[in-house]
């Protein structure tokens, strides 16, 4: 294969991978939970990460859901600068015993609205709960989640996931629970948006690579001399060997 063309292919491959990676990460971009401590029969902490999916909009309102067949004895809301928090509490269906307590009434939502101007488009927050006891012999737990949007949008994260299916739409935020989680590290939004725009910078310059390469390997090559003509032979100028007229 000529080399031209080796360069080109591989710019080109090294361009799509980055430009799949970026779209990769941009269509993973949902409400989420995770939790560094949770387990069956404690207490944990879980982090709501929240992104804002425009670019001309921001999130003035998270409404997150708590499970009402699993209901917290415990639950403790972070309280954020520029947002107002509230906790719902409700009469549940049927008394549940949770550990050596019996509820017949929760908390079954907790509400943050913005003060200010909310998470800005294209950046995310996170919101944490401190809840306990978490339930035993469950795998996970769900919380549908209401995201309002500064232009009165609002995305319901609430479809369920099935094994072996394809992720949906609009999945709610589930944590998996297991006698062992392993601790999540602790991302602060400076260095996420770092990443983020580190992704976005990668797609660009796979691109770039990718147009440069495209370029070199259609650039014209020189044509090439031919084998036994003398170098700085040219129109009028007569080389070794050849008679001259008239002689």
């Amino acid at each position: 294969m000529p080399k031209r063309f080796a360069l080109r292919a591989v710019a080109i491959v090294a361009a799509s991978a980055l430009v799949v990676i970026g779209a990769a990460s941009s269509a993973s971009a949902h409400v989420s939970v995770s939790s560094p401590d949770a387990k069956p029969g404690g207490y944990g902490k879980l982090v709501f990460r929240v992104p804002t999916e425009s670019d001309n909009t921001s999130t003035t309102k998270l409404v997150v859901a708590l499970p009402k067949d699993h209901p917290f004895a415990h639950v403790g809301a972070q309280v954020k600068d520029g947002w107002k928090v509230e906790k719902k509490e409700e009469k549940l269906p049927a008394p549940v015993k949770v550990g050596d307590v019996t509820l017949t009434k929760a908390i079954t939502t907790v509400t943050w609205t913005a003060t200010g101007t909310g998470i800005p488009a294209n950046d995310f927050d996170e919101f944490a709960l401190s809840v306990g006891k978490l339930p035993e012999g469950v795998d996970a737990l769900s919380f549908p989640t209401e995201q309002t949007y500064s232009d009165g949008e609002v995305v319901k994260w609430a479809d369920v996931a099935k094994d072996g299916a394809a992720e949906p739409e609009h999945p709610a935020p589930t944590l998996k629970l297991t006698a062992a989680v392993t601790p999540v590290a602790a991302t602060s939004a400076d260095s996420t948006s770092s990443t983020d725009k580190l992704a976005r910078w990668l797609g660009g310059g796979g691109l770039l690579i990718g147009l440069l390469g495209l370029a070199f390997g259609l650039r014209p090559r020189k044509p090439a001399v031919a084998a036994g003509t003398p170098a700085g032979s040219g129109p009028g100028e007569s080389g070794p060997g050849i008679a001259e007229s008239g002689k």
